[in-house]
């Protein structure tokens, strides 16, 4: 058990002072959802690693009612636990009595940030991956010294000082490094895709941040895809972000005028289709994030209905281009954001057995989390390291050539903890492409 007394929950109230402040307190009807009967447990990545009741969903709910009551501060250690947990929302998944956990965690982080006073070194780490990740022109700088790097093997010399052996942070961070060809510092997709057959929408194809720079072949394919089933793909340069990064840990402000930026660019387009996890969950939920926002809480939930996975709006319409054979027995993971908080399980699995020949297998657990959790992996090394390498563990048994999955952080996680093993991970979409193109499945194994 933690070591917080939880016995503060029956002292009486001080209408004084309260730990949350007045901007969007987590809310007390959802938090009396939780009836503490367990469920959530043993889906909880965080609970599965600390074994320690706070960092389960129902502690952490419990945590959010203490800071409601009269004397309430918030504590280092309730910003401990509050920090464990990685939004996987496998909890909302799990739980029979439709606790909206989501909400309440997407409550909570802001509070904090706004609260707490973290340690100087946890600010520049936080702030570092903020300012290169959410801006996709500094990632594309880097491209030609990433792909420089994996022609010299330099990240293999690295990781082999004493310093990065010493510092789990140093040796995930190198481990995870994709290995990103120099065309992805120039290259770019085409404003407009004409459908390759008879026109069935005119779409908002949103490129994601990493996604469009370290996987830009996952983009590309999802484009021709798109294109031969039969829709008008517009793409765009800005916004340089939606936001799901930095709303995911806290920082709301920033979050909510990228959200906005992205309404504005996007909303009259027949669908606006993502093909990252996180980004699809972050936009589906800008009608939550800009209700108290008078001016743009109805365009927001106009917006957030016309939102679709790539996985969701191939599923809505039938098929037009012949799938070509793929002998390839593949292993599909659940990005969380994809399953849990957006409830999508069925659609990627649909894609994949759309392709004759594949062989479609499940790994145990597949509710539970990879450990990459937006920037989990950079702040909470360890245990991210414990997650990965257990999901690259039940990935590995099921025998795959293949895995897919659909989220670039969780990409990076299972290859990162793969232990050497040569398996390609791969977006599904980009095995459909391959398939519609008549590809071959050896040279993917290559």
């Amino acid at each position: 058990m933690s070591s917080l007394d939880i016995t503060r929950v029956e002292r009486e109230p001080d209408p004084d002072k309260r730990a949350w402040d007045a901007q969007r307190p987590p809310e007390l009807d959802l938090i009396r959802d939780c009836v503490h009967c367990g469920f959530c447990l043993p889906t909880c990545p965080s609970y599965a690693v600390f074994e320690d009741e706070m960092d389960s969903p129902r502690g952490r709910i419990l945590l959010m009612r203490i800071g409601h009551e009269g004397g309430a501060e918030i504590s280092p250690e309730m910003v401990t636990h509050f920090d464990r947990c990685l939004g996987c929302m496998a909890c909302v998944t799990a739980c029979p009595s439709g606790v909206q956990y989501d909400r309440l965690i997407e409550r909570t982080r802001p509070q904090l940030e706004r609260q707490t006073d973290r340690p100087w070194h946890q600010r520049a780490l936080r702030r570092a991956v903020f300012e290169l990740f959410t801006h996709p022109g500094r990632l594309r700088a880097l491209a030609p010294f990433m792909a420089l790097e994996s022609r010299l093997g330099l990240m293999e010399r690295l990781a082999g000082l004493s310093l990065v052996q010493r510092s789990p942070l140093l040796r995930l961070m190198l481990a995870l490094a994709p290995d990103v060809p120099a065309r992805a510092a120039v290259r770019r997709l085409p404003a407009v895709v004409k459908p390759r057959s008879a026109a069935r929408g005119r779409i908002a194809f949103m490129q994601g941040c990493v996604q469009r720079v370290w996987f830009s072949d996952v983009n590309a394919a999802t484009v021709r895809v798109l294109a031969a089933e039969g829709f008008e793909v517009h793409t765009k340069a800005q916004p340089r972000c939606c936001g799901a990064l930095i709303m995911h840990s806290g920082v709301e402000d920033e979050a909510l005028d990228l959200a906005r930026a992205t309404i504005a660019a996007y909303e009259d387009y027949d669908a606006i289709v993502t093909n990252v996890a996180g980004c699809g969950s972050a936009m589906k939920d800008y009608a939550h994030m800009l209700s108290d926002d008078p001016a743009w809480a109805s365009r927001a939930e106009a917006f957030s209905a016309k939102v679709r996975d790539i996985h969701e709006i191939l599923a809505e319409h039938e098929p037009r281009t012949q799938r070509h054979p793929l002998a390839l027995k593949v292993a599909y993971h659940d990005a969380c954001h994809l399953a849990h908080a957006q409830g999508v399980r069925e659609p990627p699995r649909e894609v994949l057995r759309s392709i004759p020949g594949l062989e479609l297998v499940e790994p145990a657990e597949w509710e539970l989390c990879c450990g990459s959790a937006g920037i989990y992996n950079v702040m909470q090394p360890e245990a991210a390291g414990k997650l990965g390498a257990r999901k690259a563990a039940n990935l590995r048994a099921t025998g795959a050539q293949v895995i897919a999955a659909a989220n670039p952080g969780c990409t990076m996680q299972i290859a990162a903890h793969l232990d050497g093993d040569a398996i390609p991970v791969v977006h599904p979409i980009e095995l459909l492409d391959r398939s519609l193109r008549g590809g071959s499945a050896q040279d993917l194994l290559r």
